[in-house]
C-alpha cells in the first residue's frame, strides 16, 4: 500500500493530470471522452472556420489574384477614361498608353466653358431636371398601375396586363414620328414634356410589370388586416404596400436615373434651342463644333458626365443589394 502510494506520488503533475483525462471512467465502467484544456486558436485558423471549407495558402493566394485581375480588366476602361482627360488632341490615335505624354488642362478648361455659348453646368442642370422628373413619374405611376394590376379586380385586367406587355416587343422607332406629330401639333417641341410626360402616365411597362412581381409576393393578409380595420384601396396602397415595396422602387429609381441621364435620341428630336439640350447633346456638340473634333474635350466631357451616375448609383445600390437578399423571405 505505501509502495502503491509512493508510487503514484512519484508521476510529475502534468503525467497525472494527462493520464487522468485519458482514463476517466464514467459510473457505468463505459469510458469517458477525454476531456483537454482548450487552447486559443490561432488568428488564421479562425479565420479559416469562419471563411468556410479550409484551403492551402497557396490557393487563397492564386484566388485572389484571379479576382484582382478581373477587376482590373472590368475596371481598365474607366481608368483609361480618367487618364486620357488629360491627354491633348494631338495624342488621339497615336498615344494608346495609360499616360498621357504631355499632361495637360487645357480639355477641362474647355469643358467648363461650355460650347455655343452655353456652359457645361447649363446641361448638368438640363439633365439633372429631365432625370429627377423622370424618376419621380416612374415611380409615382408605376406603382399605382401596378397596384391596379396585382390588387384590384376588375373586367378586362387580364387583356390589359397582356397589353401593357405587348408593349415591350414594340420598337421605340415605330412610333417615333407619329409621336413628334401629335407633340408639333400640341405646342410642346422644344420642351420638356414630351420627355417626361410618358414617365406620369405609366407608359414603362417594364417598370410597371417589376413591381406587378413584386406586389403578388406580399401576403394579402396584410391587405385584408387593413381592410377589416376600414382602410380603402388607398390607405392600403399608401400604408401597407408602399413601404414593402422599397426594393423595387429603389431599383426602378436607379434604372429610371440612368436610362433618362443617358438618353440621346428623345433629346435630340424634341429639343431645338440650345440652352435647352442635356448633355448627351452637348457631347456631340464637342465632336462636331469645329471641322476637326475635339478628342481631348470630349473624353473629359464624358467622365464628367459619368460622375453623377457613379454617384447616384453607389448612393443607391446598398438599397439595392438588401432587396435582392430579401427576396427569398417569407411571411
Amino acid at each position: 500500500m505505501n509502495a502503491t502510494a509512493s508510487s503514484a506520488s512519484a508521476v510529475p503533475a502534468d503525467s497525472a493530470a494527462t493520464s487522468v483525462a485519458l482514463t476517466t471512467t464514467a459510473s457505468n465502467g463505459v469510458p469517458a471522452a477525454p476531456t483537454t484544456a482548450a487552447h486559443p486558436q490561432p488568428w488564421a485558423e479562425r479565420l479559416r472556420r469562419i471563411g468556410g471549407p479550409r484551403r492551402s495558402p497557396l490557393a487563397m493566394i492564386v484566388w485572389f489574384v484571379i479576382l484582382l485581375a478581373l477587376t482590373a480588366v472590368i475596371l481598365y476602361p474607366l481608368i483609361w477614361l480618367a487618364f486620357a482627360t488629360f491627354k491633348p488632341s494631338s495624342e488621339f490615335g497615336q498615344n494608346f498608353s495609360l499616360i498621357p505624354w504631355e499632361a495637360t488642362l487645357d480639355n477641362f478648361r474647355k469643358v467648363l466653358r461650355g460650347i455655343a455659348g452655353v456652359p457645361l453646368s447649363r446641361f448638368f442642370l438640363n439633365s439633372l431636371l429631365v432625370a429627377c422628373l423622370a424618376v419621380a413619374g416612374t415611380l409615382i405611376s408605376a406603382s399605382m398601375a401596378a397596384y391596379a394590376f396585382a390588387r384590384i379586380k376588375f373586367r378586362g385586367v387580364g387583356g390589359l396586363f397582356t397589353c401593357m406587355i405587348g408593349t415591350l416587343l414594340l420598337p421605340f422607332h415605330v412610333i417615333i414620328i407619329p409621336q413628334y406629330i401629335m407633340f408639333n401639333k400640341m405646342g410642346l417641341i422644344d420642351t420638356y414634356v414630351p420627355l417626361v410626360i410618358g414617365k406620369f402616365l405609366a407608359c414603362e411597362a417594364f417598370f410597371v410589370f417589376l413591381m406587378v412581381q413584386f406586389i403578388r409576393n406580399i401576403p394579402r393578409d396584410l391587405d385584408e388586416a387593413a381592410r377589416i380595420d376600414g382602410a380603402g384601396h388607398p390607405r392600403i396602397f399608401l400604408s401597407v404596400i408602399l413601404p414593402l415595396l422599397r426594393p423595387a422602387l429603389i431599383t426602378s429609381a436607379i434604372f429610371a436615373f440612368i436610362w433618362s441621364w443617358n438618353d440621346f435620341l428623345s433629346p435630340l428630336i424634341y429639343l431645338t434651342s440650345p440652352e435647352r439640350y442635356t448633355l448627351p447633346i452637348a457631347l456631340r456638340l464637342f465632336n462636331d463644333a469645329t471641322s476637326t473634333s475635339d478628342y481631348g474635350a470630349t473624353v473629359a466631357a464624358s467622365f464628367a458626365a459619368l460622375i453623377p451616375v457613379l454617384l447616384f448609383f453607389l448612393f443607391f445600390q446598398r438599397f439595392l443589394i438588401q432587396g435582392v437578399a430579401t427576396q427569398g423571405l417569407k411571411g
